[in-house]
């Protein structure tokens, strides 16, 4: 082909992108729904902006409500306490705007669930306010998506499982609409699920947020429908305009909001406040969180306190307190401690301990008589053990097997060097 065809043929391709970018239309407004008069019967407020129509329902609560056994207002002290700390935690918010956070979705995960009710609750100088927008029909999602104001920057969101599922549905759906909407900027995030976890660990079974509520925060649902029935309640009222029912979906959205609030203040207390936590499990939980943070100061503080309050009644205080001495090099006491875990122990601690003393016996201390009884001890306590992930025995049975070979070579360097000698010779 020569150089001249070659421009024409170049010059037919530039034709031919000009005239696909001019057939992009531009954005129309969507009229609103056919059944819009229905549902603001039920008190739900009209909103526009340019990419469409919201509704939005607004609560107003005083501090001195009480939800469960907790009163709102007392979220106020707890923030106060957080800044006051000195140092950063999963629970503590950064400055900016402060919101407890919450979605209903018409599914689970995957581009095609579309979120369709957002809550959002913030505290102001004497009240909290919340405000649920909701969704018309997918027509309206830009407009949904704006309204809400989670584009705006510094902003703190207070959420149950929001890292893992809100905020990340929340992003899918906007980039379906990122030519539309100014970019969604990634907030710090305070995710409650992920702190109950760590305060409550051994002490519940079940984390679902109702649990949360039936047993730490003292409040119990009345008349809520089951978490299932709201994209389908959503999609009902979409339908066919019943707007009636939808509020069975804003009070379950609106409840757990309020258990948002509670639930941060009193998850503030069980960590900072040594006195809320009720038993020695908890308060091991918060000094282990804090060992896992790098905040080992405080994680030994609390260890020793653990300790010295509730002696060898909870012993893994005693192997998290083993370890941090270890890191500060004081064996003698960090022996001390192992060895009342694998006194007091059971199962999977009593096991790790007896390798730990092994440890510190052959290495530090050079005790290997020490180290080769606590390594048979720690064998035949795995030997027993039924219920014990397969994996961790035999994980287990290897560590002590490489650590029994080398310990009672050094115990009977004789012995091993006879045994090369006679395997040399077969």
């Amino acid at each position: 082909m020569s150089y001249e065809k070659k421009l024409m043929a170049m010059k037919s391709l530039v034709k031919k992108t000009k005239s696909v970018e001019e057939t992009v239309e531009a954005f129309k407004k969507p009229p609103a729904p056919t059944y819009e008069k229905r549902w603001l019967t039920t008190g739900l407020k009209k909103i526009e902006n340019d990419f469409g129509i919201v509704y939005k329902r607004v609560i107003h609560y005083p501090l001195s409500h009480t939800h469960g056994a907790i009163r709102l207002g007392d979220v106020q002290e707890k923030l106060k306490s957080w800044t006051e700390t000195g140092y950063a935690h999963p629970l503590s918010p950064k400055a900016g705007k402060l919101l407890f956070f919450d979605t209903e979705t018409t599914g689970l995960k995957g581009a095609g669930a579309v979120i369709f009710l957002i809550g959002l609750l913030e505290l102001k100088a004497n009240e909290f306010i919340m405000t649920q927008y909701v969704l018309p029909n997918p027509d309206h999602e830009a407009a949904f998506l704006y309204a809400s104001e989670l584009w705006r920057e510094d902003l703190t969101l207070v959420t149950y499982n929001g890292k893992s599922f809100d905020f990340p549905q929340l992003q899918t759906r906007w980039s379906l609409h990122r030519k539309q909407l100014p970019m969604l900027p990634v907030p710090h995030q305070v995710d409650l699920l992920h702190g109950s976890r760590r305060i409550w660990k051994g002490q519940m079974e079940s984390f679902k947020l109702t649990e949360v509520e039936r047993k730490q925060l003292g409040f119990h649902r009345k008349d809520d429908i089951p978490g299932h029935m709201a994209p389908i309640i959503y999609q009902d009222a979409v339908k066919n305009g019943r707007a009636e029912i939808l509020m069975k979906v804003m009070w379950h959205n609106e409840w757990d909001i309020l258990s948002l609030v509670t639930l941060f203040s009193l998850s503030t207390d069980i960590v900072l406040d040594e006195e809320s936590q009720e038993n020695a499990q908890v308060a091991t939980n918060i000094a282990k969180w804090f060992q896992d943070l790098g905040l080992t100061e405080q994680s030994y503080t609390e260890l020793q306190r653990i300790a010295q309050m509730y002696g060898t009644s909870y012993p893994l205080t005693h192997y998290h307190l083993g370890l941090v001495l270890k890191r500060y090099k004081e064996f003698e006491r960090a022996v001390q401690s192992f060895e009342i875990v694998a006194t007091y122990g059971k199962g999977r601690e009593q096991i790790l301990a007896y390798e730990e003393l092994a440890k510190l016996y052959e290495h530090q201390l050079k005790n290997l008589t020490h180290a080769y009884e606590r390594i048979h001890s720690g064998k035949s306590l795995l030997k027993k053990q039924r219920n014990l992930p397969k994996r961790f025995i035999e994980r287990m049975e290897n560590n002590f097997l490489k650590r029994e070979i080398r310990v009672r070579n050094k115990l009977f360097p004789g012995q091993a060097q006879k045994a090369t000698e006679d395997q040399e010779q077969l």
